[in-house]
């Protein structure tokens, strides 16, 4: 059952972003970055995950302009996110990538098919056609996505790639060796 009918599929939906828009209100009332480039003022793009938790620019100590952040559930170097990198080298001046998983993650939480289970069981949608990509031991995903990013064909030779895991009780990044 669509969500929306022929008459209002192209009407933005105000009451359900009125918090979104008075936000924006706010923050452009006092917009400082116009000045800014699309390019990676500090070479780094980092790979994280969406949880809210995880602010990217605030944990490195870094400002608008000077990272490319690429997020995703689990922080997983898919195959978009080496679309993206490859994009971010080669004409945004990145030539460092972090990637960035955290502790307390859902996706390290449960397997892939606990996952589609408690989606089927508590909201009736089977999500097996979609792989999420969980985790059962992050230290190993970060390694594998490390290596991904260090022997893909495509990125740069040049392109350093780290990863740390982010502790969202702590608000410290360990760095893994991989």
């Amino acid at each position: 059952m669509p969500i929306y009918d022929a008459d209002d599929v192209r009407a933005f939906p105000v009451e359900a972003f009125a918090d979104v828009i008075e936000g924006n209100a706010q923050f452009a009332s006092s917009f400082t970055g116009s000045d800014l480039t699309g390019r990676a003022a500090k070479g780094l793009a980092v790979v994280t995950c969406m949880d809210s938790r995880v602010n990217p620019l605030g944990l490195l100590g870094m400002s608008a302009g000077d990272v490319k952040i690429i997020r995703n559930a689990g922080a997983r170097v898919t195959d978009d996110v080496l679309r993206t990198l490859i994009l971010a080298s080669y004409l945004l001046g990145v030539n460092r990538v972090l990637v960035m998983p955290h502790t307390d993650c859902r996706m390290a939480s449960a397997t892939e098919s606990q996952i589609h289970e408690a989606i089927e069981r508590d909201f009736g949608v089977d999500t097996r056609s979609v792989e999420f990509r969980t985790v059962d031991n992050q230290e190993s995903a970060l390694i594998t996505d490390l290596v991904r990013i260090r022997s893909h064909p495509l990125l740069p030779k040049g392109l350093v790639a780290g990863g740390a895991i982010y502790d969202v009780h702590t608000g410290r990044l360990i760095p893994k060796a991989a």
